[in-house]
Parts: C-alpha cells; structure tokens; sequence
C-alpha cells in the first residue's frame, strides 16, 4: 500500500438530522498548510477523487472526501426506499462533513473544491460563511436548454424519460445504466430533473421547496473551472450557476484538453489519475487563498 493510502482514514461523519454519512480524510505528513472539502458531484463515489485527494495531501492539505447520503457507503438500505433529496445533501451532508473538518482542525483555512453538484449546493450550507475559497470544476446550471446539439437529444431523454420511466417502474432511477454514476434516490432524480429544466439550477425552487439559503450572501473569491468538450457544464451554464451567487468574487478557467495532451476532459475526467496535470491549477489557487 502507498505512503498516501497508509495516511488516510475512514471516518463517519453525523449530520444535524442524524443521519451518519461515510468519508475518507487524506491527512498530510508536512506542515499543515489548510483544510479541503470535496463535495462531490450527483450519483459519484468518493473513490473517484483518491488521486486527487492524495495528491493534495502531498501538498499539505488535509482533505475530506465523503459520500452523500443515499450514494455508496453512506446508503442505508435499499435505495428504492430512499428519501433523500438533492437538497438535502446541501442543506444536511455538506455542512455536516465542514463542520467535521472543523471540530478536527480548527483554526485554519476551509477551502471547498466542488464537482459538478458539489458546486451548485454550496449556498444551502448553512456554515457556508466559513468557507475562504471555492474552487469548482464542471459545475453549471446544467440548464438542458443551453445545451448544443445532438447532446441536448440524450440530456432530454435521460432527464424528461429515463428518469420518470425508471422511477415509476423500479422505485429509483437506474443512471448506472446510462453511465451517470450510482443508482439514484428516486427524489434526488426528480430534483435533478426539474432543476435541470429551469434556468439558475437551485433557484427554481426558491420560496418553494429552498426557504433558506446563503445564496444572495456569499463573497469569498471562487473559481469556476469546465472543459471546452463538457457538453453539460458548457460556458453559457456556467455563467448561468454564478448568476446565483450575485455576490461571489468569481472568476472562470475553460481548459482545452488538446493544450494538455489529453483525450478527454468532459465532466468528469478533471479527476482522473490520467489529467494529473491539471491539479496544479487547485495547488496554484489554494496557494494563493491559504
């Protein structure tokens, strides 16, 4: 087993409704330099950023990774038995794996590095405010409108059939099927669908099923980072995900994968063990926020 693999833990981790969610904390063997929450993004495992998480552990930073209720380890059950919500996973699970890192590591600088959904969910945290940087890859609206096509074909399938077929018929939607991750919760689906099909994401269900949020508040400086062939997380809905954060010191990063030798970069691929030389984009940042 690696040095890094030898320096991590499983944790468990008890949100505020008591719900116990799973995590993994990547400990450093230097000098502590500050604190790192992945959140990851809809339907994804916590094993998909080891790599990642390793490599910000060699460069000083302690990091936690986790599972949102109802994906992985932290699903209780079956997942056609599933309550959990997308909204909730901001509201209950991100907060909880923050206040986490903070209990265990006070006195320094939170920094947020959100995948997709992990991006989008960050002003439903209530503790958000202690949060010094975000920096998000592949996170956007996701608003199917904006999409180009023929991409915009299999988003509205997936979303406006799948989900709904899949969800009626089995009690859940079967995304593993189609590629997009873990079985998901059948409310997590249906959020995603609507949200999906609005514009600004999580500001659809404002003064409906969201009553508070952090959303109009927050202004630390963040970096929103896509990937010219990310056909979801696209310039448009990227710009459309910001519009909700009136007050954050934004900024936006879009990586060419021909720049960097790869094949792919998409949504998902930033993570990869093979786009290792895209991770110095994270150090650069947190270097500068630290």
């Amino acid at each position: 087993m690696s040095d890094e693999l030898n320096n991590s833990d499983e944790v468990i981790i008890t949100c505020g409704d008591g719900v116990k969610i799973i995590g993994t904390l990547f400990k450093p063997h230097q000098t502590l330099k500050g604190a790192v929450l992945i959140a990851p993004a809809t339907g994804i495992k916590r094993q998909l950023y080891i790599r990642f998480a390793q490599y910000l552990a060699k460069s000083g930073y302690v990091v936690l990774t986790f599972d949102n209720r109802g994906i992985g380890e932290s699903l209780a059950g079956k997942v056609k038995h599933s309550t959990v919500s997308l909204q909730c996973w901001g509201e209950q699970d991100m907060p909880a794996a923050l206040d986490f890192l903070m209990t265990r590591f006070p006195l320094i600088n939170y920094h947020l590095i959100g995948h997709s959904a992990g991006g989008q969910l960050i002003g439903l945290m209530n503790n958000a405010r202690h949060i010094s940087s975000v920096f998000n890859v592949s996170s956007s609206s996701g608003c199917l409108k904006n999409m180009s096509f023929p991409f915009i074909i299999s988003a509205n399938f997936f979303m406006n059939i799948v989900i709904p077929l899949s969800n009626f018929i089995f009690g859940h939607t079967k995304a593993q099927w189609f590629g997009m991750g873990e079985p998901l919760p059948k409310q997590v689906a249906r959020q995603w669908q609507k949200w999906c099909n609005g514009q600004g994401y999580v500001k659809t269900a404002f003064g409906k099923t969201v009553h508070q949020h952090l959303y109009n508040e927050l202004a630390m400086p963040a970096i929103w980072v896509n990937a010219s062939d990310d056909h979801i997380a696209n310039d448009i809905n990227v710009a459309d995900m910001i519009s909700v954060f009136p007050k954050m010191q934004a900024q936006t990063l879009t990586l060419n994968k021909e720049d960097y030798d790869l094949d792919e970069i998409g949504h998902i691929k930033f993570f990869s063990r093979n786009s290792q030389a895209l991770w110095k984009h994270t150090t650069d940042w947190l270097a500068l926020h630290s």
